[in-house]
C-alpha cells in the first residue's frame, strides 16, 4: 500500500520516500503541503529552484543530481545562488532530493 498527502482536498499517492507517484499529479500546492512537512516556508528563492528544477526535467527528462543542479542554476539564475551553501539553506535535507520532491520530479541518480 503506497502513502498518499493531501492536496487541495485530494489524496495524492507518494512513494516511500514521499515522492509523488504520479509527475501529473504535481500542482504547486504540492510543494507546499510538502514544504510544510519538512517545517518549510517557501520563499520566491524555493520558488526559483522548483521552477528551475521542472523546466530542466521537461528538457532533459531526468532530475540533476546535486553537482549538476548547483551548476546549472549558476549558469541560469548566476553565480551567487548557484552554490551548495545557498541550495542548502533553501533545502536543508538537501537541495537535489529535497526541491526534486517539492516539485513533484522523481529522485534524482546518484542520491541515496
Amino acid at each position: 500500500m503506497s502513502d498518499t498527502i493531501e492536496v487541495d482536498g485530494k489524496q495524492l499517492a507518494v512513494d516511500e520516500e514521499g515522492y509523488l507517484a504520479d509527475l501529473n499529479d504535481w500542482v504547486p500546492a504540492v510543494a507546499d503541503v510538502m514544504a510544510k512537512q519538512d517545517n518549510l516556508e517557501l520563499s520566491e528563492e524555493h520558488w526559483d529552484i522548483i521552477n528551475f528544477l521542472r523546466e530542466y526535467y521537461e528538457e532533459y527528462q531526468i532530475a540533476p543530481a546535486v553537482r549538476v543542479l548547483t551548476k546549472a542554476v549558476g549558469k541560469k539564475l548566476g553565480k551567487e545562488k548557484g552554490n551548495s551553501k545557498y541550495l542548502y539553506s533553501l533545502f536543508p535535507y538537501g537541495p537535489a532530493k529535497q526541491a526534486c520532491r517539492f516539485a513533484g520530479l522523481p529522485k534524482p541518480t546518484g542520491c541515496v
